[in-house]
């Protein structure tokens, strides 16, 4: 499994809407210009994010986008997901029930479906909200009293 540069994007994109949330709508272009992710590229994954559910925007002066909800209600496996689709390491596992006509006799199926349940396991573990503390914790921010 590979995760492309959506992927990669798309968790830059909720983890720098997270950082930098002030309840304010963030312009598209501040994003872009933080993440040097050309505004072209980002216009497709916000539709992706937007389209699930995990943006809100506004148009106009003022306008951009937000999380829809808190950082800690996003786990990184649903944001993947969304952008790559199935994160199953062979094809026959991507859907609900195995369609592979040789899945009653292949003595490697319990292997891909072992390390897809380790791969699913993790990356439904993490949420946006470990990421943002993370990159809180690396930039100095990880202020307790």
């Amino acid at each position: 499994m590979k995760i492309s540069t959506k992927g990669r994007y798309a968790l830059r994109v909720m983890l720098d809407l997270a950082v930098n949330n002030t309840g304010e709508y963030i312009p598209l272009k501040d994003v872009s210009e933080r993440q040097g992710i050309t505004l072209k590229y980002l216009e497709q994954i916000i539709i992706l994010l937007k389209k699930s559910g995990y943006l809100r925007s506004s148009r106009g002066n003022g306008g951009g986008y937000q999380l829809a909800r808190a950082p800690k209600d996003y786990t990184l496996g649903d944001i993947l997901r969304t952008t790559e689709g199935s994160l199953a390491p062979i094809a026959c596992l991507d859907d609900e029930v195995n369609q592979c006509p040789r899945s009653s006799v292949c003595p490697t199926l319990s292997f891909w479906q072992g390390l897809d349940k380790v791969i699913r396991d993790y990356v439904d573990s993490v949420t946006l909200q470990d990421l943002l503390d993370k990159q809180n914790s690396l930039m100095g921010n990880d202020y307790s009293i």
